[in-house]
């Protein structure tokens, strides 16, 4: 199992630095350090995305954080508070899913999930930039 080709692209030609690895069945990308906004509690954690085999034709659902990300007076986002074990490390998972239609499947990628995760961020850490 590995990620399409366009994925690997889009991460390379951005600089991003990744690792992909199976878990359980799963595509795990980690992106370490990955920039958070300002209004968390860190510059950067290591973020992990587990991907169905089927993507990007089955949507993504939902992604971690090692440290955990909370805003910087230390107030809890919502849906982040449980904590799982991959890849021998404990994450902080981010309970988000994509609505029907959301994703549109053959069109949709890595870019977008990427994009959506910076929304949701933004979002979380009330900032209007990451």
């Amino acid at each position: 199992m590995s990620l399409p080709a366009s994925d690997i692209s889009y991460l390379d030609e951005r600089g991003l630095p990744y690792s992909v690895t199976t878990e359980g069945g799963m595509i795990c990308v980690l992106l370490p350090q990955f920039p958070l906004p300002a209004g968390s509690n860190v510059t950067a954690s290591d973020l992990l995305l587990r991907l169905n085999p089927g993507f990007p034709d089955v949507p993504p659902d939902m992604w971690w954080f090692d440290p955990p990300v909370t805003r910087n007076n230390g107030a809890t986002i919502q849906a982040t508070e449980a904590r799982e074990q991959h890849l021998g490390r404990t994450w902080q998972r981010w309970s988000r899913h994509l609505q029907p239609g959301q994703w549109r499947s053959g069109v949709d990628r890595l870019e977008n999930f990427i994009g959506l995760i910076r929304a949701e961020l933004m979002r979380g850490c009330g900032s209007a930039t990451v």
